[in-house]
C-alpha cells in the first residue's frame, strides 16, 4: 500500500486520527471541571485551574524544540506510535487521580508526549505532499485537530452522565488501540538519495538545525506572528467555554459542547477553504500562501472584539464562526509557509520553535485569563487580543517574502 499513488492521502488519513486524538485528549479537561471540582475541591479556583491547563503548555513548549530536532534525526512512524501510546496512557491514568498534585504531574507528562507528535506529524506530510497538494493535504489534517477539540468538550456532557473517571478511562484505551493499528499501516517517507548522502557523510549535527533557523531573518518574521495569534488561539481553546457560560448565563456541560463545536467546525471550514486558496494562489503568485494566511489573520481582529464584548448567543457564536475560519486559513498555511524558506531537512525543528514560542505565549495568557475570570473581565481579555495581532498581521504582510515554492538548499 505505501507504494500506492493515493498513500500520500493515506497517510493524512491515519494521522488525522492521531491529530484528533491529540486535541480531544488535552481539551476534554476543559469542559469536565465542573465534574471534577466534587472530588477534587481545588479545581474551584480559577486561578488554580489556569495553572493546571498552563503546566501542559509550559512543558509542551519546552518540549518542542526538542521534539523538531528528534523527528528531524529519527523515525518519525516509530515518535508518532510512542507518542500517541503514551498520552492515551495517562489519560487513561488520569481517571484514577484524586488529588489536585495528581492531574498537575499527569499533564505535564501528557505535555511531554504530546509534544512529540506535531513536529514529526506535519514534516511527514510535507515529504509526502509537493506544492500542489501541501497546504490542502496540511489543512485536511488539522481538522483532526479541531474535530478533536469539539470531541473533547464533550467531557462534560459524557462526565455529567456517567463520571468523569471513566471518560479518561474510555478515551485513554482508545487511543491505546489506535496506536498499535498505526505499527502495521503507517509508513516513513524514505529520503532522496542525494538527501541519504548528505546524511551519511555530513550528519545532522544537533544544533545545526538551529543555527541555521536563528540566522534566517524570515523564519524570526513566521516566529513573532505565529506567536502573536498563539495567543487568542490558544486562549480560545482553554477559556471559551467558560466565556460561554458567563456571558450567556448557561450551564457548562451546555456552553462546552456549544463552544468547542462552533469554533471547531468554523476552523475546519477555514483550514479547507484555506488550503484549496493556498494551493492554488501560489501557482501564480509565489506569496499566494502569505496572503492567504494574512487574510486570516484579518478576519480574527473584528471577531476577538465582538467575542470579548458580545451578550447575545447571536453576536458570540457569529464572532466565534469569524475567528475560527480565520484562525483555519492561518493554521493550514503554516508549516506550508515554512517550506518555502526553510529545508526539508530543518523543518520538523522549525516547527518545534514555532511551537515552543506560540505555545509559551498561550500558557502566559491562559494563567493570565485565569486571573480576569476570577475577577470577571475575561471578555476584556479577548478583546484586547485584537489590537496585538492586528501589528502581527502588518509584520506578516510587510516583511515576509518568499522567493521560491519549496527551499530545497541544505
Amino acid at each position: 500500500m505505501k507504494n500506492s499513488k493515493y498513500y500520500p492521502w493515506v497517510i493524512v488519513a491515519l494521522l488525522w486520527i492521531v491529530a484528533l486524538l491529540n486535541y480531544m485528549d488535552r481539551q476534554m479537561l476543559a469542559t469536565m471541571r465542573p465534574s471534577m471540582e466534587a472530588d477534587i475541591p481545588e479545581l474551584v479556583s480559577g486561578e488554580n485551574f489556569g495553572r493546571l491547563m498552563a503546566i501542559f503548555l509550559w512543558i509542551y513548549a519546552l518540549m518542542s524544540p526538542i521534539s523538531g530536532i528528534i523527528a528531524d534525526k529519527l523515525n518519525r512512524k516509530w515518535l508518532i506510535i510512542g507518542s500517541l501510546f503514551v498520552w492515551s496512557a495517562v489519560t487513561y491514568a488520569m481517571g484514577y487521580a484524586t488529588t489536585y498534585n495528581q492531574i498537575y504531574w499527569l499533564r505535564a507528562l501528557m505535555g511531554v508526549s504530546e509534544a512529540l507528535y506535531i513536529p514529526a506529524g506535519l514534516s511527514l506530510i510535507a515529504d509526502y505532499h509537493q506544492q500542489k497538494t501541501r497546504s490542502l493535504a496540511i489543512g485536511i489534517h488539522m481538522t483532526g485537530l479541531y474535530v478533536g477539540s469539539a470531541l473533547g468538550g464533550f467531557g462534560a456532557t459524557i462526565a455529567a452522565k456517567y463520571s468523569w473517571h471513566s471518560t479518561f478511562h474510555h478515551f485513554g484505551i482508545v487511543g491505546i488501540i489506535y496506536s498499535v493499528v498505526l505499527v502495521f499501516l503507517l509508513s516513513e517517507k524514505k529520503v532522496s538519495e542525494v538527501k541519504s548522502v548528505i546524511i551519511k557523510e555530513e550528519g545532522y549535527p544537533l544544533f545545526k538545525g538551529l543555527a541555521l533557523l536563528f540566522t534566517n531573518i524570515s523564519f524570526w518574521v513566521i516566529l513573532f506572528y505565529f506567536a502573536i495569534i498563539s495567543l487568542p488561539g490558544w486562549a480560545t481553546k482553554n477559556w471559551l467555554p467558560t466565556l460561554f457560560s458567563d456571558n450567556l448565563g448557561i450551564s457548562m456541560d451546555q456552553a462546552g459542547p456549544l463552544a468547542t463545536i462552533t469554533i471547531s467546525f468554523s476552523s475546519l471550514l477555514g483550514v479547507i477553504f484555506g488550503g484549496i486558496l493556498s494551493d492554488k494562489w501560489v501557482q501564480k503568485n509565489i506569496k499566494g500562501r502569505v496572503y492567504t494566511s494574512a487574510i486570516g489573520l484579518s478576519l480574527t481582529i473584528p471577531a476577538l472584539m465582538l467575542i470579548g464584548f458580545g451578550d447575545s448567543l447571536f453576536h458570540v457564536v457569529s464572532a466565534v464562526l469569524c475567528f475560527g475560519i480565520g484562525y483555519g486559513m492561518f493554521d493550514a498555511n503554516n508549516m506550508p509557509i515554512i517550506c518555502q524558506f526553510v529545508s526539508s531537512k530543518y523543518r520538523a525543528t522549525a516547527y518545534g520553535v514555532l511551537n515552543m514560542t506560540g505555545v509559551g505565549c498561550g500558557a502566559l495568557v491562559t494563567s493570565l485569563l485565569g486571573k480576569s475570570a476570577d475577577t470577571g473581565t475575561l471578555g476584556f481579555g479577548f478583546a484586547l487580543m485584537a489590537g496585538v495581532v492586528l501589528v502581527a498581521l502588518i509584520v506578516q504582510i510587510s516583511f515576509l517574502r518568499p522567493k521560491v515554492n519549496d527551499f530545497m538548499d541544505a
